[in-house]
């Protein structure tokens, strides 16, 4: 979610990466992996860091690497 600091808006955003592959595991981690935006190991997307992104990053996290903490001003 969005914060005002001194006037401005900043964003988190979180840094993705696959680890494992979807294949072998229940057809919605795979859709959970293609909703992140991931479509190979070691392919890394910045997503916004929100409550929805959080629930597939939940169902998947054995697959992936999370580094986050960066923000960004909008």
């Amino acid at each position: 979610m969005a914060t005002k600091a001194a006037g401005k808006a900043t964003v988190k955003r979180l840094q993705i990466t696959q680890v494992r592959s979807g294949t072998g595991f229940d057809r919605k981690q795979r859709l959970a992996l293609q909703g992140l935006g991931l479509r190979r190991i070691r392919h890394a997307v910045e997503v916004v860091d929100t409550p929805g992104t959080r629930g597939l990053l939940l169902k998947v996290r054995h697959l992936v690497t999370v580094d986050g903490g960066k923000r960004l001003e909008d």
